[in-house]
């Protein structure tokens, strides 16, 4: 397991969301914090204590007037940390290789391969072969419904008809070089991990061929840290975002790098 950190942007400011509350009209979103810093402050911070892979998120739209302020505090993080962090929200054939060029490590992708409730596996084919396997992380984040986990997109808010499953998974391992996993229904919550999604996870990577997962979503807890190494049998990668005290949480960022490194 290693650790995996976030720089959520929105309304071109660094924040923690809760990540269902999320929609585009009027560029609403439920905070749980709002940062006075930039997003170079929390980039050269990840890199100075030696951690990288993780993600950089946009999430506004790009029809959003705040679309430049938030693209803006995202090349600023690529630019303090290069090849340390990863990009997503919007990334598409047309902006990925701008994103690399500005020193991210890698692109992750949603809304531009899974669109009208299926995947697109031409664009996925194709932004593969753009920016090579090795540049590239599927968001296959997911929100439960009749039991199962089910891929949504366009800043979590459409379903899309696509099960998160091993066949799922093993497809798509062939043009990607991780998946990026967040348990929508849980993020931003702090109140604990999506068990059965990280149980179904530590399965699926159990596999020495398998490729990187990292879950997001829910972690508030040193406890939750460890159950989540445990389900994913020290397979699965995390993301903390609202409990870590650099985003006004009451876990200690030093801390918890320390118990994931311990735990790895």
């Amino acid at each position: 397991m290693e650790f995996r950190p976030c720089i959520d942007i929105h309304n071109g400011q660094v924040k923690q969301i809760v990540g269902s509350s999320l929609v585009d009209k009027d560029n609403h979103a439920e905070e749980n914090f709002v940062a006075a810093k930039d997003a170079d402050y929390y980039a050269e911070l990840y890199r100075d204590n030696g951690i990288r892979g993780g993600h950089i998120i946009l999430l506004n739209p790009a029809s959003s007037p705040y679309y430049e302020a938030t693209k803006a505090q995202a090349l600023k993080a690529l630019g303090a940390y290069p090849e340390g962090l990863q990009i997503g929200g919007g990334v598409n054939d047309s902006n990925a290789l701008e994103y690399l060029e500005a020193g991210a490590s890698h692109v992750i992708v949603t809304s531009y391969v899974f669109q009208d409730g299926h995947v697109n596996m031409a664009h996925l084919k194709k932004i593969s072969r753009m920016v090579g396997k090795k540049h590239l992380v599927l968001d296959l984040s997911c929100r439960m419904r009749d039991g199962c986990y089910y891929i949504v997109t366009d800043r979590w808010q459409k379903f899309t008809d696509e099960k998160v499953d091993s066949s799922m998974l093993d497809l798509f391992m062939e043009y990607c070089d991780e998946f990026l996993i967040h348990a929508v229904d849980v993020e931003g919550r702090n109140q604990g991990i999506e068990e059965a999604l990280v149980r179904r996870l530590g399965v699926w990577c159990g596999s020495s061929d398998k490729i990187a997962v990292t879950y997001a979503g829910g972690v508030h807890s040193y406890e939750d840290i460890a159950l989540l190494d445990k389900l994913g049998g020290g397979k699965v990668n995390v993301t903390i975002g609202s409990a870590l005290d650099i985003f006004g949480g009451k876990l200690s960022f030093q801390e918890v790098v320390k118990r994931i490194k311990n735990a790895s």
